[in-house]
Formats: structure tokens, sequence, C-alpha cells
């Protein structure tokens, strides 16, 4: 049984931990779309050492998004307070040195930043990125957190930043498509704001809503409704894009796609929604299973050839199976 002083000590630690948001790393799965493409323009460079990297990488960002969880959950104790579930946070509960935290704030992001360099220029630099995209996002005078539309559009950011930090792994010499990566955007900023109107739906007082986030001020239902069909049109514009410049199989996910995104903003108009806790997601066992089926059914098409599809589109099947990307280092072609 542990002592006393053990457990004394982990009450103290326990805090600061909870800050990191540990349990939300899994964001950075975002970084599977960086890989699969990787491995679909240069299925060659995927090899046990490119696995070694994507680790590192992997490592890195856990790190980097730990620092921008700490510096969030720092400088948000006030505004947490005013939220129904946000208010039994270590940092409004009062159990928080903010001095401690700074350190903690600066020692994972430098340590995340550290371990970027050990796999390539391009990934420090996107982990670089994402660190900066913390700044912006949660610290005066920029905090873009309380800025409508760009509260999402920033924090939504990150997760073309992943896509980058998992392609760059693999392929340090290409940037990847812009479409895909854009489309990437614009899925993440449909779930953000997803998730702003299930918190805005849930707090259900305009006034406790904007003294708790100054974007709800100007955010109502139909304002965030709109965004979010404004993300999801983009989203799949950009992907389109993709599908017709890179892959047209993918044509066949986009019905698969559609219902996903229709389904998580279900998810959001329910009563107490999931969609405000994402880390919390895995508890919708239907939605876990549709999404892994969709994974599953997107990476088997993104390595398979229809050539009936090409016929059907009037697309011309190319002998080389995607156009050259742009070129990141002069010496590589």
């Amino acid at each position: 049984m542990p002592s006393a002083a053990l457990l004394k000590s982990r009450s103290r630690v326990s805090p600061y931990v909870q800050i990191a948001r540990v349990d939300h790393w899994f964001k950075n799965s975002f970084m599977l779309g960086g890989l699969l493409l990787a491995a679909f323009y240069r299925p060659e460079a995927v090899t046990w050492h490119a696995t070694g990297l994507l680790l590192l990488a992997l490592g890195a960002t856990c790190f980097v998004a730990s620092s921008n969880y700490v510096i969030n959950e720092l400088l948000d104790g006030r505004q947490d307070a005013l939220h129904p579930l946000k208010g039994n946070r270590p940092v409004p509960a009062g159990l928080i040195d903010a001095k401690v935290a700074t350190i903690e704030w600066l020692a994972l992001g430098l340590a995340g930043l550290a371990l970027s360099t050990l796999v390539n220029r391009y990934v420090a630099l996107a982990a670089v990125a994402l660190w900066l995209m913390g700044l912006v996002y949660n610290v005066p005078p920029l905090r873009t957190k309380e800025w409508p539309y760009l509260d999402v559009l920033s924090e939504s950011a990150n997760n073309a930043i992943r896509l980058l930090l998992g392609w760059f792994a693999i392929v340090p010499d290409r940037f990847p498509p812009l479409s895909l990566t854009l489309a990437y955007w614009m899925a993440g900023a449909f779930f953000m704001g997803a998730k702003r109107l299930a918190e805005y739906r849930e707090i259900a007082d305009p006034a406790v809503a904007a003294a708790y986030r100054r974007s709800f001020g100007h955010y109502n239902e139909e304002r965030l409704l709109i965004s979010l069909f404004f993300y999801a049109t983009a989203s799949a514009l950009f992907t389109g894009i993709f599908i017709v410049r890179f892959h047209v199989e993918l044509v066949l996910f986009v019905p698969v796609a559609a219902m996903l995104f229709a389904y998580y903003f279900r998810l959001a108009l329910q009563p107490g929604s999931p969609v405000q806790t994402p880390e919390a997601l895995y508890r919708d066992r239907r939605f876990v299973i549709y999404a892994t089926v969709s994974v599953a059914l997107f990476v088997l098409l993104l390595f398979i050839r229809i050539p009936a599809l090409y016929d059907w589109f009037n697309i011309d099947l190319a002998t080389d199976r995607v156009a050259p990307l742009w070129t990141l280092e002069p010496g590589n072609r």
C-alpha cells in the first residue's frame, strides 16, 4: 500500500500531468494522414529507419502539443471557472502554481523541439510552427481564441501542421499536395466549429457564454451553423481537387466521409454532447466503429487502382501515379 508521503507527492504532481493533457495526444493521430500520403507518393521511403524517424516526430509532436495545452490551461483559468464542465480543472480549482506551470510549459516545448531536430529540418520547422500556433491561440495580444472564426481557424490549423509532421518524417524533400493540406485544415475547422456549437448550446445563456469566451459574444447558433456549412464545403472542395488531380479512386470515399461529417454534426446537437470533449468520443461505440471502418476504406482506396473509374469520369489514366510535387531540396528532383 502506498505510503502517505507517496500519496501526497502524487497529489501534488497529478494536477501538472492533467494540464499537459496526455489524454489529448490521440489528436496527433492526424499525423497518420501525412504518413499515408507519403506512403502513397513514395512507398519505397517507408522503411524501418523511416519508422524510427516517424516515432521521433510523434514524440516531438506530443511534447509540443502538451506545452501548448499547459499555456492554454494556465491562461484560461479565470474563464474556465465560468464553464459548467471546465470549472473543476486544476487551474480554476487552485491546484496549480503559475511559476511551476510556466517552467513545465517551457520544458515540454523545448523537449519537443529538440526531438524534432533529430528527424530533419522540415519536421523541426513544422514543430516550431505548431508551438508558435499555441502562442498565437492563447497569448495576448493576439490570443485568437477570443476572436470569432479566427478561434476555429487558428486552432484547426494544427491539424494541417500535424499532416506536415507525418509527411516530412517520411518525405523530407517535397511539400505535400496543397489541396489535401487545405482540406485537412478545413475538416479540422468543421470539427472545432462543431465543438463551439456544442459548447454554446450547453451553456444555454448568451451572457454567460460571452463571459466564458469573448468570441461567444459574436456567435449564436445561426452563425455557428453557417460557419460549419462553410468549413464542410471548403473541405469537400479541396478534397475533390486532390481526388481528381491525384487519385480518382477516392471518389468512392466521398459518401462515407460525408456520412462521418453528418454523424459528428448529429453528436454536436445532442444535449451534453461528447463533441465538447473529443478525447471522450471513444465512449460512443458507433462513432468509433464507423470512423475505424472509414479510415480502413480510405487506406484501401488510396493504394488500389480502378481503371473503369477513369473511363466513367473521362480522366486519362496517367502512367505515373502522381505528378511531381513542389521540391524543397534543390539537389533532389
